[in-house]
């Protein structure tokens, strides 16, 4: 009985609380920047790109806050959206469009990870990675710029005109804790139940029949050699980190080269992405956004996600291709 108890602590109980902290964290943060009027200012870091766009100043201030916490910058965007200042079509592009800062967010730990075990291939895969980062960001700037030309609810493109007097911090803080407790019993209703039931999922083996039902069908990838095959394998079935100690293995014997070993990351980044997002991903989406609205962001998210990297790789595996004629 203690056993069972203490592994739903460790695997359930304390990860959930975890995850309701920094969702209040990132909350509080949210509303505490648009009680104190900072919008503008963290705004004026992307103004470039998204006076470009034609994208709503919010945009611009969640891109800048995307640098520093993802979470904080999806809350702008969801309270944004739910009071109606910006339409579903600006908040799936702002969600895209923040895909640049959210790279640069997970880019020092990978950096670090894979430099001292895949060495120069590290360089090239991160720099893939990133070039497609920034594709998508440019990308979903001329599209935005397009798409919200006749768009009257995108927001406010023009910048507003004088302002009212900025609340002080402590009327800001008052406004804040106000809002903050009303949305975080509306948070904690969609995101307890539902990491609940992902848990359940993931006990059950739900999770790891998906990943290796995928991981047993990668006949098709037969431009790949059979060595990368067992990177991607790890990849889909363990993590990140254990395609790349089997991609550092395989070099240090000479039975890869390093140009194989960026296209069986790149591969396993595509192919393991989904069934991630879907498992850790989802839980917090669904309590920031609703969770039909969620699932709409991080399916968008991960289609566009993956268009991307296939497109790098596939320049990259032609750049191989004419060095070789």
């Amino acid at each position: 009985m203690l056993a069972t108890l203490t592994h739903l602590w460790l695997h359930l109980g304390w990860p959930l609380v975890r995850l309701l902290i920094f969702l209040g964290i990132g909350l509080l943060a949210a509303l505490l920047i648009e009680s104190l009027g900072w919008t503008k200012k963290l705004a004026a870091v992307a103004r470039p790109l998204t006076r470009f766009a034609r994208l709503p100043q919010v945009v611009g201030a969640s891109f800048s806050i995307s640098f520093v916490s993802g979470m904080a910058a999806n809350t702008l965007l969801a309270e944004s959206y739910s009071e109606g200042r910006i339409s579903k079509k600006v908040l799936i592009l702002a969600n895209l469009f923040n895909s640049l800062p959210s790279n640069f967010t997970h880019l020092p730990t990978t950096f670090f990870i894979m430099v001292p075990i895949i060495r120069s291939a590290a360089l090239v895969y991160l720099g893939l990675t990133l070039s497609a980062a920034i594709g998508r960001t440019v990308l979903i700037g001329v599209v935005a710029r397009f798409a919200l030309r006749h768009d009257a609810a995108a927001g406010p493109i023009k910048e507003p005109g004088p302002e009212a007097k900025k609340p002080g911090f402590r009327e800001a803080w008052q406004n804040t804790r106000k809002r903050f407790r009303k949305r975080i019993r509306k948070i904690a209703s969609y995101t307890v139940p539902i990491y609940i039931l992902f848990y359940a999922l993931n006990e059950s083996g739900f999770f790891a029949g998906a990943e290796h039902f995928m991981a047993e069908h990668l006949s098709w990838l037969e431009w790949i050699s059979p060595q990368a095959i067992s990177i991607i394998t790890f990849q889909v079935v363990s993590e990140f980190t254990a395609g790349v100690a089997a991609a550092g293995a395989l070099l240090q014997s000479d039975a890869m080269q390093g140009h194989e070993v960026v296209l069986a990351l790149l591969a396993g980044n595509v192919l393991s992405s989904p069934v991630r997002a879907l498992r850790h991903q989802y839980p917090y989406f669904a309590g920031i956004f609703r969770p039909k609205v969620a699932a709409e962001l991080i399916l968008a998210g991960q289609l566009y996600r993956a268009c991307s990297i296939v497109t790098v790789m596939l320049l990259y595996l032609l750049c191989i291709r004419l060095n070789a004629l």
